[in-house]
């Protein structure tokens, strides 16, 4: 962190069309359209949040700078008191502060949880907590167990995301210590220095293994590189400069990294599955796919380069890593992964290919932070704002439908919706199908506007409106 255009549907008498054909175009249709990321306020009042995750049931998990954990309800209600709260034991200083949180993959049965944050000397501290076994909603501050502290030279360039990976592993992205151009290469150094001897962690993929019960209460994957060699066993990958958020993708189990670049060159970074160890990133030999310090580096055939190299000539400056999105409402996201910038509020997609597209600008925001909810539906946090936002498709209508007048609000929706029109076609009835071409709801509109849809299940729906002619205009629908 640095604080063609497709076809669309025209109107059709749905008689003359016949209903099967009009079904299978609708299906297809959803993945046709290309898509266009809106966000929802979801909940606001938070104080410059970092991070957002789940512990595998409704609720997120809310990181804030300051060293407060807050529980964010699915209906966008804060819990009062927090979940956890170590603002006595964090130094917020620069880049400093609570920077991560990851539940254990066993959590609904172990109740323990890491963090990442900055001590009060300013150094990383890998720290254990558990939960109330009487109360789900707060964890006993009681129970820190910290199982590293790495020296850090400089207040920027710390990493912070922690990450349980597919293998059940925790992974710690460490940054390379800080001011600029990584001045004593700490994110290529392999060499012990024995007067701060845990900097050889810095700019580094750790991976360890949380499932021990003795001191330091983590041991050393087997297939990690540096087995046997003391002091650096925990190191998993090399040449990192400030992973600022990187994520496992839950379908696939690549890992995605996002690095944060020097002066021009921004990283996203992705390492198919099953994940090889000893990787080089690159930095700071390299920034990007650009050469930047290549003194005492290795060949190039040696190093992993990103695979989407991002300009930051324009408006960016520092890259957010986000997720690939896997939720079920939005079908045009599948597969796509998602990031964003500190300086850029649009937000980028991603294909596997590293087909690179972007949103449209949200202004007066600075984001930070995704989030991952359980049923994989994703979230962006604004540091500046202390907002949470849901994040969307906003690819609802076809062309046919916005010219004829009609609008369905709200849009997403939860328990009713409201059809209008402003030129006055009177329309006849609505009916909805889910996107296997099921008809799910059928309802006469001339009597009321007003349609009940509290009997859908979340997700996304192909909706039909019949004007008083016969002719049918389509949109889709988002429930919630």
């Amino acid at each position: 962190m640095k604080t063609n255009k497709k076809n669309t549907p025209k109107r059709r008498n749905l008689k003359l069309w016949g209903l099967s054909s009009f079904i299978l175009f609708l299906f297809y249709g959803t993945f046709a359209i290309a898509q266009t990321i809106s966000l929802q306020s979801f909940a606001t009042g938070f104080s410059s949040p970092l991070e957002i995750t789940n512990a595998g049931d409704s609720r997120l998990f809310v990181v804030e700078k300051g060293g407060l954990i807050k529980i964010l309800n699915d209906n966008g209600t804060v819990n009062t008191t927090p979940f956890l709260d170590i603002t006595s034991l964090v130094n917020t200083n620069s880049e400093r502060g609570l920077l991560g949180l990851a539940f254990h993959p066993d959590y609904a049965t172990n109740g323990y949880f890491f963090v990442n944050y900055s001590n009060n000397s300013g150094n990383t501290v890998i720290a254990r907590y558990s939960v109330f076994a009487a109360n789900p909603n707060a964890a006993n501050p009681s129970s820190a167990t910290i199982l590293m502290t790495i020296n850090q030279p400089y207040d920027n360039h710390n990493g912070g995301s922690i990450k349980f990976g597919p293998d059940g592993y925790l992974y710690i992205g460490m940054g390379d210590g800080g001011s600029g151009g990584d001045p004593q290469g700490y994110a290529q150094n392999t060499t012990i220095d024995g007067s701060n001897p845990t900097r050889v962690f810095l700019g580094k993929m750790l991976r360890i293994d949380v499932n021990t019960t003795t001191a330091p209460f983590y041991s050393i994957p087997a297939t990690n590189p540096y087995v046997g060699q003391t002091g650096k066993e925990e190191i998993w990958a090399i040449g990192l400069r400030n992973p600022w958020k990187f994520s496992f993708d839950s379908a696939t189990g690549n890992l995605w990294i996002a690095d944060v670049g020097q002066n021009v060159h921004e990283e996203i970074n992705k390492t198919n599955a099953p994940l090889p160890a000893g990787l080089n990133y690159g930095w700071r030999c390299y920034e990007g796919n650009a050469t930047y310090n290549t003194s005492g580096c290795p060949a190039s055939s040696a190093l992993t380069f990103p695979l989407v190299d991002v300009n930051h000539n324009t408006s960016a400056c520092s890259i957010t890593g986000g997720y690939v999105y896997h939720g079920t409402m939005y079908p045009n996201l599948l597969g796509k992964y998602l990031f964003t910038d500190y300086c850029d509020s649009r937000i980028g997609m991603v294909t596997f290919t590293g087909s690179l597209t972007y949103s449209s600008n949200f202004p007066g925001n600075n984001f930070v932070s995704f989030g991952e909810d359980m049923n994989k539906e994703l979230y962006i946090a604004a540091i500046n704002n202390g907002t949470i936002y849901k994040i969307t498709d906003s690819t609802l209508r076809t062309e046919d439908f916005d010219k004829s007048g009609f609008s369905i609000y709200p849009n997403p929706a939860k328990e009713t919706i409201t059809l209008s029109n402003t030129n006055n076609i009177p329309a006849k009835s609505i009916l909805i199908y889910d996107i296997s071409g099921k008809k799910v709801l059928t309802k006469k509109v001339r009597e009321t506007n007003i349609i009940n849809i509290s009997t859908l299940a979340k997700g996304i729906y192909n909706v039909s409106i019949i004007d008083t002619n016969d002719m049918n205009y389509q949109t889709k629908l988002v429930v919630q």
